[in-house]
């Protein structure tokens, strides 16, 4: 039986797939609320594919608790946040969570840390755990680094399909884990020492964060000259050998936002083009601010209650809005003295801002200026229902005259 510890955005829908796939699975997690809506028969979040995979791991048996169990097998897939002044990782959780399964563990057991950390945590933080608790790794507990690699708004798919890491000390347990991913993982699995996989899952989210840098800047150096940023980027990227990803608004999730910090913090000295990479798309919240003033001084608005951020997300078609662009940009708007923009977002249905409406329709009867802060479905099916109006398009996917861009 596994016993999967932390039942968010990721540790849910991978109990979900081990269950489904004929593993025992029992999903842990310190929120009582949240187990008992799964209890319930409900999801906690909106996933393509989530409900029906729920409804799969129910049928196979799956429960769900607040208690640690005693078993074999334990996935630790909590939250590891950054220290926003040093940049370093920050592992209490992983830590909480593993001295509470060292309390009920039988000898021999496996723990999994499916958590992303910076390279060398296990070792700083981890393994020190264990040693404190009495215990010796490799023969009271055996540890396994396996980082999660897939995305909100497609995780189902990427769950089945996505190559995989894992990370060991004894190659046999190694391998042993490798066949119980195998149970649902239909990508290549490489086993290979703890150390490396923790490196590989940061340098995969700090290579798409230098690339999506690289994008927002020329936007800016665009901006600067006149020039047609998307223009310029379409041409490029007709060379065989260049792949210029989209400017955008800002950085947001749990990856690519907040993991390159971790390399930063680590190895200030070294982590250069890495830490500029990261202030550049940090600071593309207040870039679109800025744009902002820009557009209404143009247009000679003053009021700035009937501007509306279109989008609360982080990505489109999720419901996810941690380190949302337009949450850092309503942040950074508070801290100039200044509040009033409307919000509206078609898959947050709870307050999470002041100013949110729940309805398209309302929003847009509100307020004379939109920006395009997340590309959801729903915007673009409904472009003539913002023709008329003044549109700031983060993403380039307005199509008639007269609309402004980064």
């Amino acid at each position: 039986m596994v016993n999967v510890i932390g039942l968010g955005y990721i540790g849910l829908p991978t109990a979900l797939m081990l269950s489904s796939h004929g593993i025992e699975v029992v999903g842990t997690d310190y929120n009582k609320d949240l187990v008992d809506t799964l209890n319930e028969g409900r999801t906690t979040f909106k996933e393509y594919g989530l409900d029906e995979l729920f409804q799969k791991a129910i049928s196979s048996g799956i429960r769900f608790t607040s208690e640690y169990q005693t078993t074999d097998t334990y996935i630790i897939s909590v939250p590891t946040p950054y220290d926003k002044f040093s940049k370093k990782v920050d592992a209490c959780y992983v830590v909480a969570a593993l001295k509470d399964i060292l309390k009920v563990a039988p000898k021999g057991a496996t723990v999994i840390i499916e958590s992303t950390v910076s390279p060398g945590t296990i070792e700083k933080f981890v393994r020190p755990a264990i040693n404190e608790a009495g215990l010796v790794v490799g023969e009271d507990i055996n540890l396994v680094h396996a980082p999660e690699r897939i995305i909100p708004g497609n995780m189902v798919y990427e769950l089945l399909h996505n190559n995989r890491t894992i990370g060991a000390d004894d190659k046999v347990i190694g391998e042993k884990v490798k066949a119980l991913y195998a149970s649902f993982c239909q990508g290549e699995i490489v086993v290979t020492d703890i150390k490396t996989a923790e490196m590989t899952k940061v340098v995969e989210n700090t290579f798409r964060a230098v690339n999506i840098a690289f994008a927002n800047e020329l936007a800016k150096i665009c901006r600067h000259d006149n020039m047609d940023v998307y223009e310029i980027i379409r041409i490029c990227n007709m060379h065989p050998r260049v792949n210029i990803l989209q400017p955008g608004p800002g950085v947001g999730g749990h990856c690519i936002s907040v993991d390159p910090w971790f390399l930063v913090g680590d190895y200030p000295s070294l982590a250069k083009v890495i830490d500029e990479a990261m202030k550049t798309n940090d600071g593309m919240p207040d870039f679109v601010l800025n744009r902002i003033y820009e557009i209404m001084k143009e247009n000679n608005m003053t009021d700035i209650t009937r501007v509306g951020l279109y989008g609360l997300t982080y990505k489109e078609n999720v419901d996810d809005i941690r380190e949302s662009p337009t949450l850092q940009l309503l942040e950074s708007q508070e801290r100039h003295l200044a509040t009033g923009l409307k919000v509206y977002d078609p898959y947050i249905t709870k307050d999470v801002v002041r100013n949110q409406y729940h309805d398209l329709e309302s929003f847009l009867n509100d307020v004379d200026f939109v920006v395009i802060m997340v590309k959801h479905k729903e915007i673009i099916e409904s472009m003539e229902k913002i023709a008329n109006k003044i549109v700031l398009d983060c993403h380039n996917i307005c199509s008639f005259p007269g609309v402004y861009h980064l």
